[in-house]
């Protein structure tokens, strides 16, 4: 039965007119308000239809609840052709559909039985990242034991999103979808124990930070999922010896997972709902619901109300977590990125930016730097590491370290060009002066640097006297910020 549902749902959005759900206070044409009522006696008729399922009368209710698809159909399309009636409510009606089916299923048709995939058969079928670990493949696809298949509506809402991946935020997917497979072993892990499919996860990295896990947006989100210092708090996500642990893959994707399971639960898995909760906050999001009791995200009268950028945050999310699982059918090929994790220890001095010179290109057209950093995240890229220390690194990389950066001429370029400075530029009086900062609550040295337009941490840790490798800060304290600095 779910697959029907899903299969109207994607006939709808085929036929919508709209490119975006209708905003609410449109005047309704009496052919609309038909149109709605139809509608609304429909999804009656399948709760009655649930009800005689749970009496016992099997056979009886399968036929009511398909003639019951079938006239939502019919409606569904008669809608599509009516001036301002709102193909969204048909497909919020299906997803409540859903909900209530997977709640209590009318019944089970064996002969459709017999011709629906297995659950783990379509699960990541052409992503290499999945296909590398079959065995995940179920839970990769499943949130609460439901496809994500039955949750993502392809709507018009998604399509763009889609289109958006595919064209010009190309480049911006292919380079998430590289950085997850280093990252992976640190993050899908906590995403697994929750029981959350891996795709949510990916979704939610490719929007959020594109998988660089020192990101820092202009409000002060941080990390590779992007968490706000209070919510991060929440999640257990501290300062720890001046290491902010939202830079820390997967203490970030533990407190995601945590903060995704427990929004499922108010938002009664309502996965739409729980990702606009996580962009634009959960007690507004709460608020919404509570006031539309018993409407989607999809719903005119919650999807009119959002901001924009949470309108546009939902269905990028989704849309990459589908692409994530289904590139083939969008003619989307993603290359395949060894992922398996190893670790060097460093025979001589070295810095990140160091190595990435002398690993140069090998295994790798883009080079290791955002490998590198992503996976020791508490170095700084300039900062000198002694001899001893110890680096997580893939696979593939621990064998060019050897070949390449134990000595030789690209050890003798990567030192040449980290020795290099910029020439001092004469400043005026009044410009030579550098300004106060005071440290909150949350604050790393590489989001100040970042907050500030500052270039890297390693150079407020110069000017303030700052020692390695972690750079600690308090609370309170004054740091002085390059007076050429930018103010943000």
């Amino acid at each position: 039965m779910s697959y029907r549902i899903l299969f109207l749902v994607t006939g709808l959005a085929l036929s919508a007119c709209a490119g975006q759900p209708t905003q609410a206070g449109t005047k309704t044409s009496t052919a609309t308000a038909a149109l709605y009522a139809r509608l609304d006696a429909a999804v009656g008729r399948y709760e009655s239809v649930r009800n005689t399922a749970g009496n016992g009368n099997a056979e009886s209710a399968m036929a009511a609840s398909t003639a019951v698809l079938d006239d939502l159909q019919a409606a569904a399309a008669q809608c599509a052709t009516t001036r301002g009636c709102e193909t969204q409510r048909f497909f919020a009606a299906f997803d409540r559909l859903l909900r209530l089916q997977r709640s209590a299923p009318v019944a089970v048709d064996a002969a459709a039985g017999a011709e629906t995939p297995d659950a783990t058969a379509e699960a990541g079928e052409a992503s290499p990242v999945v296909a590398a670990l079959p065995e995940t493949g179920r839970s990769v696809a499943l949130l609460k034991g439901r496809q994500l298949s039955d949750i993502i509506a392809l709507n018009d809402p998604v399509k763009v999103a889609l289109q958006q991946w595919l064209t010009q935020y190309r480049p911006n997917l292919m380079q998430a979808h590289e950085n997850y497979a280093h990252l992976r072993y640190r993050m899908w892990p906590e995403y697994q124990k929750a029981g959350l499919p891996e795709a949510v996860l990916f979704g939610i990295l490719a929007k959020e930070s594109g998988g660089k896990v020192h990101a820092v947006s202009r409000s002060g989100a941080s990390g590779p999922l992007q968490f706000m210092s209070a919510t991060g708090a929440r999640f257990g996500l501290g300062v720890v010896d001046g290491f902010d642990q939202r830079f820390d893959p997967a203490l970030s994707a533990r407190a995601n997972a945590a903060y995704l399971d427990e929004q499922l639960a108010v938002f009664n898995d309502n996965l739409e709902l729980v990702l606009g909760a996580y962009n634009g906050g959960e007690g507004a999001m709460q608020r919404l619901a509570t006031r539309h009791a018993g409407a989607g995200f999809w719903d005119a009268k919650i999807y009119s109300e959002l901001s924009p950028e949470t309108r546009d945050y939902v269905p990028m999310v989704l849309a990459a977590a589908w692409l994530f699982l289904h590139p083939e059918r969008y003619n989307l090929v993603f290359p395949k990125h060894d992922g398996k994790p190893a670790n060097i220890i460093l025979k001589q001095s070295a810095s990140i930016d160091e190595l990435t010179v002398c690993l140069g290109s090998e295994d790798n057209p883009n080079g290791w730097f955002r490998t590198l950093r992503n996976l020791n995240p508490v170095y700084e890229p300039q900062q000198e590491l002694p001899a001893g220390t110890r680096l997580d690194v893939p696979e593939k990389v621990a064998g060019v370290y050897e070949k390449s950066c134990t000595g030789g001429k690209w050890v003798a370029l990567a030192r040449d060009l980290n020795a290099a400075a910029l020439p001092v530029v004469a400043q005026n009086k009044s410009a030579a002066h550098p300004r106060n900062y005071v440290v909150r609550k949350g604050d790393t040295l590489d989001a100040i640097a970042h907050r500030h337009a500052c270039g890297s941490a390693g150079e407020l840790a110069g000017l303030n006297h700052l020692r390695p490798p972690h750079y600690a800060l308090h609370v309170g304290q004054n740091l002085q910020i390059p007076s050429l600095c930018s103010r943000n």
